[in-house]
């Protein structure tokens, strides 16, 4: 059953996506499994990607390509660190590329990727691993129903 109702603010989309480099690497893609449902709004879509969504209908199906400064954001050099070696545990073995879990200031876990070490210290990016990247963002809508507000 369509039904004359579009994406945007206070609806429930029901969707399927992926998400790839611009080389076809895909990065993430529910295409193959059960579709992603969320609120328009509700800050589960990053306003970038929600944005392209308003206005959409059921069925309609749509590819775009969405730039970093929409997207995942610009690489910070502020968010390069230097970390002591002595702050790492010393069974870990550190290689280029190797992502790991760290606390910030409040605790909360953020991802760092090594970018060199050597003996005294480890340099951690802790950018999104997609800044600065362009991504080829593809949706169907699925199904779109009206929120209940109270």
């Amino acid at each position: 059953m369509t039904s004359d109702i579009v994406a945007g603010p206070g609806t429930r989309v029901t969707m399927h996506f992926s998400l790839s480099l611009e080389s076809g690497a895909v990065i993430d893609s529910n295409f193959d499994g059960d579709p992603a449902t969320f609120v328009y709004g509700d800050g589960n879509l990053m306003p970038g990607f929600e944005d392209q969504i308003l206005g959409m209908e059921e069925g309609e199906t749509k590819e775009v390509l969405i730039l970093p400064d929409i997207g995942f954001g610009q690489p910070n050099p502020d968010n390069i660190q230097e970390v002591k070696r002595s702050e790492f545990p010393e069974n870990i073995e550190l290689e280029i590329g190797l992502m790991l879990s760290f606390a910030d200031a409040q605790s909360h876990e953020r991802p760092g990727v090594i970018v060199d070490f050597n003996a005294k210290s480890v340099t951690v990016d802790f950018n999104h691993p997609l800044a600065g990247k362009n991504i080829v963002f593809k949706v169907q809508i699925v199904s779109i129903e009206p929120t209940v507000t109270h």
